[in-house]
């Protein structure tokens, strides 16, 4: 099937249907289909939590987990709370890519683009037709990299 998939979703959950144990599932399923590798972009919200459901599965199956950064300082604006949360996700990671040492107008693009590139398909988490994941999803669409919709 697919021997990398990438995540992608937004930064702000609620408010929507959004479902972990769903996402728990899909990822589940592609590991047992023959995925061995996640890429995750470390944002808030989905990508935090999808890479937290990997780091469990970590405990039972032999995959890996990618953090893709776009840039070294990401985690600045975050609360207290979240980069705690970031910095124990980065811990549990097989890898972690820094795409730029510094923020740029258009990295989180960059890292977005990075995340479709090396993946055979993407999970994403999309309900809204602006910002980064729309931005992602059309661009997975585009190179015909395929789509799991949750």
């Amino acid at each position: 099937m697919y021997k990398t998939c990438a995540f992608s979703g937004h930064r702000n959950l609620n408010g929507y249907d959004f479902d972990s144990a769903l996402l728990d599932r899909v990822i589940l399923n592609l590991i047992k289909n023959g995925t061995e590798n996640f890429l995750c972009g470390m944002a808030l919200g989905f990508d935090m939590t999808a890479a937290e459901s990997v780091i469990q599965l970590k405990k039972q199956f032999s995959i890996k987990l990618t953090a893709v950064l776009p840039c070294e300082d990401q985690s600045e604006s975050f609360s207290e709370a979240s980069k705690s949360r970031y910095n124990r996700i980065l811990n549990c990671c097989d890898e972690v890519i820094t795409l730029s040492k510094e923020y740029y107008k258009g990295c989180m693009h960059a890292r977005d683009r990075y995340l479709v590139e090396n993946a055979q398909a993407v999970v994403c988490f999309l309900r809204k037709h602006s910002g980064g994941t729309y931005y992602t999803v059309n661009y997975a669409k585009k190179l015909n990299v395929p789509l799991i919709e949750l």
